[in-house]
C-alpha cells in the first residue's frame, strides 16, 4: 500500500481539521473520547498510533495511558493495522450474517 492510500483514512475521520481538540489533558480526554465514538476509520486511526507508537494525544478512541497499557500486555504483536482491520472485517461479516 502507497503513503497516500496508507493516508486517505484521516480524509474521513469525525476529528479531521480538529487537531487540538485531540491533544487534551486530564479529564478533557472523555470529550476527545467521544469525538472517535462513532467514527468510521477508527480501527485505522488507533492501528496508527499502535504500530508508530505515538505516546500523545486521543487517536481511535484510546488515551495514551490506554495504548500504552495495550502494548505491553500484547508485546506479541507486529502490526495492529493487521488484527485490527481482519477483527473490523470479522464484525462486518458477523453483522451481515445476523441481518
Amino acid at each position: 500500500m502507497g503513503s497516500n492510500e496508507a493516508d486517505d483514512w484521516t480524509l474521513l475521520a469525525n476529528c479531521r481539521g480538529m487537531a487540538d481538540a485531540l491533544f487534551p489533558d486530564g479529564k478533557e480526554q472523555r470529550r476527545a473520547r467521544r469525538i472517535c465514538a462513532d467514527c468510521r476509520v477508527r480501527p485505522e486511526c488507533l492501528a496508527e498510533a499502535l504500530d508508530n507508537r505515538l505516546e500523545w494525544g486521543v487517536w481511535g478512541g484510546m488515551t495514551e495511558r490506554e495504548r500504552r497499557r495495550l502494548l505491553r500486555e500484547r508485546p506479541d504483536v507486529t502490526s495492529w493495522r493487521d488484527v485490527l482491520l481482519a477483527d473490523q472485517a470479522s464484525q462486518s461479516k458477523s453483522a451481515r450474517v445476523k441481518s
